[in-house]
């Protein structure tokens, strides 16, 4: 089974997803605007092509700065590259923060170049049990990055509503399909999830707000089921 564990993010500095939001939010904690941190790079960094216009890109996420740019950018803002960083999401994504081409990756899982390509393109893994078991050993993934790499996480929430919704204990097996996590993990995690949405629902009708209002405190903990699954699953001893 899946060891119960949430992802560290070390990501590499070579190409992960850039983090938007924390650059602007960085650089507002410094009182500095976009053309002071233009400044900074093409000074101190010797970039002379960074502008404001370019800052205020790469903080709406129009474009990403790449290596030197990064390493720049977090000088001139005072972290870490890493800190500018988001989470990898995709399957291309987590081969880049890991460093590896995408020849390493196909040998690794045993498909040939040209469909593991296909597959990062489209964002559509298809392999094999014994291939994503693989995937998941060359590119470090915890189990909430592998169900959503491999394609699973629709499924998953799927599942998850159908359990909190009626009787929990006959989506264990199936869960555990989509998300192999101990038998015992999940029973206590599934209980736990159901009996959450039940007592909103009843709640939500004994304050007196009628069928609308626990209707949309329902919506809103199915909406956001598959992340109170992980995090269920992480406080869990």
């Amino acid at each position: 089974m899946w060891p119960v564990r949430r992802p560290s993010p070390h990501p590499n500095q070579s190409g992960p997803p850039f983090n938007a939001l924390a650059a602007r939010r960085l650089r507002a904690a410094l009182n500095m605007g976009p053309e002071h941190v233009a400044h900074g790079m093409r000074v101190s960094y010797g970039l002379p092509y960074v502008t404001p216009d370019l800052v205020i890109a790469w903080e709406r996420g129009v474009v990403s700065p790449q290596n030197p740019e990064l390493t720049a950018l977090a000088g001139v803002l005072w972290c870490s590259p890493g800190d500018l960083i988001g989470r990898p999401q995709t399957l291309r994504e987590h081969r880049i923060a890991r460093s590896l081409a995408p020849e390493d990756v196909a040998r690794a899982v045993g498909v040939a170049l040209p469909v593991y390509l296909r597959m990062e393109e489209t964002d559509g893994w298809r392999g094999t049990d014994r291939q994503s078991a693989a995937l998941a050993d060359v590119l470090g993934l915890a189990l909430p990055d592998f169900v959503t790499v491999t394609g699973r996480e629709e499924k998953l929430a799927g599942l998850l509503t159908s359990a909190v919704t009626t009787r929990w204990q006959g989506y264990v097996r199936p869960v555990a399909k989509v998300a192999p996590l101990d038998r015992r993990v999940l029973e206590n995690v599934l209980q736990v999830l159901h009996q959450d949405y039940q007592g909103r629902m009843a709640a939500t009708l004994s304050w007196g707000g009628g069928s609308g209002d626990s209707h949309e405190a329902g919506r809103d903990f199915l909406d956001r089921i598959v992340e109170h699954f992980w995090a269920a699953v992480e406080k869990h001893p």
